[in-house]
């Protein structure tokens, strides 16, 4: 299966899922920011409602059937909120770590994203160079091979890239339990990227790249590797170095290839499995490899440095204003449709950019992010494009994978994003 995103409420997608337990909450004071005359007003120019941020989180927490945890920071020029609900662990039952350590999931894509495009504004790699350029022999051509795949084409999945039958997708938007079974039989599995890479090069392209967009981890592995051809060090030292250090991000960081636990105080996390007689028990799914996610979804973070990356991201600080602009273009393709004919696709329009995912909010405001979900952790990026409202948040969901979005995440997301 695929890794995909969600929906955020109605028209706008966010994943995550919740739990329940006490609620503890702190508030910033509100700083509008001045209008001037001939400036756009800012998206949001009121506080975020404390009220319903506080109750979207109510009630989460250790025998709750959606989540243990949720930590939530709501920023922006309009104002700042911040709150966290629920336990630790759901025996010893103390209160959740508010600046708790988590795994960030598909967040990563982001920061993956960014240095690729810092490494194309100094010049060291182009964007509409072909990727086996760069890495020459990894995606064959040829009778059933594949055509010139450029940079941009992974950056926004439009590439026609298959994902791997191997544990990086696995299970991915899959809420059955065989599908976490057997998940949880690898959990602990060393995966090589180049292994991901060569089962998904043996299936061939699904379409010609820049013609659709097919949202998957694969299209971020690739990206790893070149980031690592072009640096000449590791995607980990890399990442670290253009970003988590200048940003000082300190509870930012990657495990290592054989890590399977969450350095740090944090939050445990937990998947609900169905039972035979219909009930369900929770299992700690806490200690996982991240191989099979890797530059697509391995980064472990705290709300604080997400929110403060996210900032420093919109606002030019991490990615030059020139090529941003990649992190807020949709492709004008639509979205593959795997089971259709390719001369029958009539899928809906692209959504995703390089590293970010556009939003229709409920009255059509746009905003823009990335959803993240492993196994027991849902954590979620977003802003308005002129930072007036922020959003970090990380959810302990039972159902991290789960196709649809938790009503709890879906309440956190109606009250940041309220008018």
């Amino acid at each position: 299966m695929k890794a995909r995103t969600r929906t955020w409420i109605a028209a706008a997608a966010l994943v995550l899922g919740v739990v329940t337990g006490p609620v503890a909450v702190a508030a910033a004071a509100p700083s509008p920011a001045p209008v001037s005359i001939g400036v756009a007003p800012p998206v949001f120019s009121s506080p975020p409602d404390a009220r319903a941020l506080r109750d979207a989180i109510a009630g989460v927490g250790a025998h709750d059937e959606r989540a243990t945890a949720a930590l939530v920071r709501v920023g922006g020029t309009s104002g700042g909120w911040h709150g966290h609900a629920g336990v630790t662990d759901i025996r010893k039952g103390r209160e959740a770590i508010e600046d708790g350590r988590f795994r960030a999931g598909s967040v990563t894509k982001t920061f993956t994203a960014a240095v690729v495009l810092q490494l194309a504004d100094e010049g060291r790699l182009d964007l509409d160079r072909p990727v086996q350029e760069y890495l020459p022999g990894l995606l064959p051509g040829g009778e059933g091979g594949f055509l010139p795949i450029k940079v941009k084409e992974l950056l926004n999945y439009t590439s026609g890239l298959r994902s791997p039958d191997g544990p990086g997708d696995a299970a991915s938007g899959d809420a059955s339990g065989d599908a976490f079974s057997d998940a949880y039989a690898h959990r602990f599995d060393v995966v090589d990227p180049h292994a991901l890479i060569a089962d998904a090069a043996a299936q061939g392209p699904a379409f010609d790249p820049g013609t659709m967009q097919d949202y998957g981890n694969i299209h971020y592995t690739v990206l790893g590797l070149l980031i690592e051809k072009v640096t000449g060090t590791t995607y980990e030292k890399a990442v670290a170095a253009r970003i988590l250090k200048p940003l000082g991000l300190r509870h930012t960081s990657f495990p290592a290839r054989t890590q399977t636990w969450i350095a740090g105080p944090h939050n445990r996390g937990y998947q609900a499995v169905r039972q035979a007689d219909g009930s369900s028990s929770p299992v700690d799914v806490t200690e996982w490899n991240s191989t099979p996610n890797w530059a697509s979804g391995d980064l472990i973070s705290t709300t604080a440095d997400l929110e403060r990356f996210t900032v420093a991201l919109f606002g030019g600080e991490v990615v030059p204003k020139p090529l941003l602009e990649e992190m807020f273009t949709v492709p004008e393709v639509s979205i593959y449709q795997p089971n259709v004919p390719l001369d029958q696709q009539d899928g809906p329009p692209a959504d995703q950019t390089a590293g970010l995912k556009r939003f229709v909010l409920p009255g059509g405001k746009v905003a823009w992010g990335k959803t993240g979900g492993r196994y027991g952790y849902n954590t979620v990026i977003g802003a308005t494009r002129d930072l007036s409202r922020t959003l970090v948040y990380s959810v302990n969901s039972t159902d991290a994978k789960g196709r649809e979005m938790n009503e709890v995440a879906q309440a956190i997301v109606l009250a940041a994003f309220a008018e």
